[in-house]
Parts: C-alpha cells; structure tokens; sequence
C-alpha cells in the first residue's frame, strides 16, 4: 500500500510550499479538478473570491455611468467635488466598518460577517438603483461601501486558512484578480446601455450590482455545515480526501496547534500595539500599510474612476467609445492579472514581481505623461490616440503584481494572530489613499491637466526603492515558515515534527493520490 520515496525522487511542489511540507502531500496521478473533495473546496473558495468581483463591479459601473448621458443629466452633471463624493464615500463607508469587521471576524469566525455583507450589499444595491436625487445616490454608495468591507477583510484570510498548500498562493492571489472579473461584466452591461434614453440606462447597471451577492449566497449552503467542525476534520476533507491518517493532514495539524500554542504564551490576545511590539513586526506593519498606499499611489487611481476625464483630455469624447475602451480595458486586466499575475507567484516570486510592476510603471508613466502634454501642446490626434497604448501597458505592469499580491502578500507574512489584524492595516491604508484619490484626482486633473501625472511618475520611482530594500520574497514556505523569513530561527512557528519520516512523509499512496502542482 505504501512505497518509501528514493532519496533522489523530486519533490512535486515544493517550490510552493517548500521541501518539509511537499514531502507529506497526498499522491495523485489526477489533476485536481478530477478529485472531486478539491473540486468541492475550490467551489466553496468561489464566495470569498467573489467579494472582491463586488468591489470591481461598483469600480468599474462608476467610471461607465459618468460616460453615461443620462446618468449625469439627472445627476445635473456632477463634477469635480461633487463628484468626488460620489466616489470617495464608497471609501469612507469601508473604513468605518473596518474596525467592526475586524473584531467579528477574529471573534465569531471568517463566514459571519462576509454573510452580513453580501446582506447590506443587496440593500444598497436597491437603495442606488432606486435612487431619485444626488442625496439618495451617496446613502446608497456608503452603504454599498460598508457591505464591501465586511466582505473584503475575512475573505483572504478565508482563502489563506482554507486553500489546499499548493493552491494557496495562487488561489489568494486570485482573489484581487476577480475585482476585474466583476469589472468586466460592470463596463459591457454599461456598454449596452449607453445608448438608451430612458434612466434605465444607469438604473439597469446599477441594480445588475446585486448579481455576485446572489450568486454567493446560492454557494453558501456549502459553507454552512463547516462552521460547526473541528479544524481537523475540515482539513481531513479538503486536503486529506477523507483520509484520517493523511500525513498531510498530521502535519498541518501539528504544525498549526504548536504554533498557536506558541504564540499564546507571547501575548494570550492580539491587540493592534502588537503589530510594533517587534523588529519583525513593525516591518510586516510597513509591509501592509505601504502596500495598500502604494497600490493606490502609483496612479492607477486616475483611470480606475476618471477615465472619462482622462480620454477627454486627449480628444475622445464619443460616449461609445469611452464605454468600448473602458470595457476592453477590463478584460485585458482580468487575463493579465490572472495569467501573468497570480499563476505566476509560486513560479517567479512575489518579490521579482512587485520590482518588474515597480519598475514598468514608472516607465509607462512617464511615456504617458509626455504624449498628453505633447497632444495639449498640438493638438495631433495621433498623439492622443497613443496614450491609450500607455494605459494599457501600464496596466500590464500594475496587474501582474499590485492586482493579485495586494491582499494576497500581507495574508501571508503575518502570523496566525495578528493575520485579520494585518491584512485590516492594508485595507485600511488603501481606503484611505483611495478617499484622497477620489477627491483630490477630479479637482486635480481639471486646475493643472497632464502636468498632475508627474505626480505618479515621481511616486512609482519612490515605490520601486521602498519595494528594493523593504519586501522579502515568501515564495517556497509554508504559511507558518514564512515567520522564519522575518524573524529568523527563533521565530514562534513549529515545522512539523523534528524528523518528517515520522509521519510517514516519505512514502507515497500508490493508489490514492499525489496532488500535480
């Protein structure tokens, strides 16, 4: 039933997840989505993937309802503050719900609170495709806001807890990529609509926001019966296939118990000053709040929400194709950001991806920046077209790391107790870089034009060097080794027991399963 793995066998999968874990996976001739307790497990991952295709789909309706003619004749043609508000309180709805969200989620469990989400979203849903002044439509974007982040803080941290170790990285990855999943059905719904000229021109996209909260809560029967298990038993039937001996499953145990019984007799409970309370800590905390900064910061902001006032500025002012450019734009994300984004992590590293993201956009930037102020300068029609090739291989670079590791990276690289707690100082550093953004950007563009974007090319050289000397790579670690990569041997993490052989994690299933990496 068993054989003992030759000493010179390679390991599947252990540039993922390193050696000491790959050496006790499950062996399986069969893909994972031919093993159906994978299939099962990655079904149920689809809910908290969704919450972020929620956000995308509100980015992407906000930027196409201002192309809209009838959207900002019934609005009186909103701009600059006015404007800004529209947009920035969808934000400022996220931060304070944050520090509620933060405590339900560590105290009642990840499902709870993202079950309350996908609730408040479907109200605000209503209340903005129901909306009959500017008055209403904020209500409706604060709400929506505050069910976003009720969604968006458990939900990698589900992800990260619950994928199957090879597929973590990948799969937490994925969960900032379906932001431009919900964006591209956002950008072509607005597309067809554009040319009606009745108000279900906005309405109609506007009530299609309820659409990923409904699918959710159709899976979440799925998740409904895991709440009440024991952590070993959900790991026995998602990663184990059923299997109470799995030495895959013996580890993991092992592993999570010793290093949570570690961390306790630190500090019994995680409190927002533990976050400094060390070298290691203060520097995932630098980690997590320049990374939401930075993701916001580095000028994706100006297209992500403007990009009407952005294709103004270069003589494009067709409403058809706004909507068509912004739609292509969205589908183009999606397949980079899932491609030569996420399935690229475990592949290139997340280091070398945030420098090459770094790097690129700085370049595209700059390139950007002197063919609008060469159109302004001539008004040469070939010059503004160019600026669009600049947006899209900016958004290259921007989705190969920025879109899959944001949430992604800091998920990973703090421990067990102070995960939720991390993971909420980059959301919370993003919402408030994007609050700024939001109003600052409109009021921006209109008073100083192309001269606002060299801005953006000075802040993308900035985060290239912070990136440079500040982010180590996680690649190749479990979630609990990746403690030693910050804190070295002392680091409160147990890898399994002292001699891996002892759970049998040299020998293989030879008619069970091996997990293809």
């Amino acid at each position: 039933m068993f054989r003992r793995r030759k000493n010179n066998e390679k390991i599947n999968g252990s540039s993922s997840v390193g050696v000491d874990l790959a050496r006790v996976l499950p062996v399986s001739d069969k893909p994972w989505w031919k093993q159906p307790y994978l299939i099962r497990l990655n079904l149920i991952l689809l809910v908290p993937l969704f919450s972020s295709a929620t956000s995308g789909y509100d980015g992407s309706m906000m930027n196409a309802q201002q192309v809209i003619p009838t959207w900002r004749l019934y609005f009186d043609y909103p701009k600059g503050g006015k404007l800004g508000l529209v947009n920035a309180i969808f934000y400022v709805g996220k931060v304070c719900a944050l520090p509620v969200v933060t405590i339900l989620s560590d105290r009642i469990g990840r499902h709870k609170p993202i079950l309350l989400g996908l609730i408040l979203c479907i109200v605000g849903t209503v209340i903005q495709a129901a909306a009959v002044n500017y008055g209403m439509l904020v209500v409706s974007r604060y709400v929506l806001g505050a069910a976003t982040a009720f969604m968006a803080q458990p939900s990698p941290l589900l992800i990260t807890e619950l994928a199957f170790p090879t597929h973590r990285g990948k799969i937490t990855a994925l969960y900032q990529t379906f932001f431009y999943f919900g964006a591209i059905l956002s950008a072509w719904a607005s597309f067809g609509t554009v040319h009606l000229s009745s108000n279900w021109a906005w309405r109609g996209p506007a009530a299609l926001q309820a659409f990923f909260p409904v699918i959710q809560l159709s899976f979440w029967w799925l998740l409904a019966n895991e709440r009440s298990e024991e952590a070993r038993s959900v790991l026995v039937k998602y990663h184990g296939n059923g299997d109470e001996n799995s030495p895959l499953v013996h580890f993991e145990m092992n592993e999570i118990q010793e290093t949570i019984r570690i961390e306790r007799e630190l500090n019994a409970q995680s409190r927002w000053k533990d976050l400094t309370a060390t070298p290691a800590n203060r520097k995932r905390s630098a980690i997590a709040i320049s990374l939401g900064f930075f993701s916001q910061w580095c000028g994706n902001g100006v297209v992500s929400y403007y990009l009407t006032l952005v294709l103004n500025s270069i003589g494009i002012t067709d409403p058809t194709n706004q909507a068509l450019i912004n739609g292509l734009l969205q589908i183009f994300n999606f397949f980079i950001s899932v491609f030569l984004g996420a399935f690229m992590v475990d592949r290139l590293g997340r280091r070398v991806l945030f420098l090459w993201s770094a790097a690129g956009m700085m370049l595209a930037y700059i390139a950007w920046t002197v063919l609008n102020a060469e159109f302004l300068k001539t008004r040469a029609s070939g010059l503004g077209i160019a600026v669009i090739p600049m947006i899209f291989v900016y958004y290259f670079h921007y989705d190969i790391a920025f879109t899959p590791l944001l949430y992604a990276y800091p998920a990973e690289i703090f421990p067990y107790r102070l995960r939720g707690l991390g993971l909420s100082l980059t959301l919370l550093s993003t919402y408030i870089a994007l609050i700024f953004n939001l109003f600052v950007n409109p009021i921006a563009m209109a008073a100083i034009s192309w001269k606002y974007y060299i801005l953006y090319c000075c802040m993308n050289a900035c985060i290239l060097v912070v990136i440079y000397f500040l982010y180590p790579e996680t690649k190749g670690h479990s979630l609990e080794e990746i403690a030693k990569v910050f804190e070295g041997d002392d680091a409160a993490v147990n890898l399994g027991p002292k001699n891996v052989d002892e759970l049998d994690g040299t020998v293989e299933h030879e008619e069970n399963y091996r997990e293809k990496s």
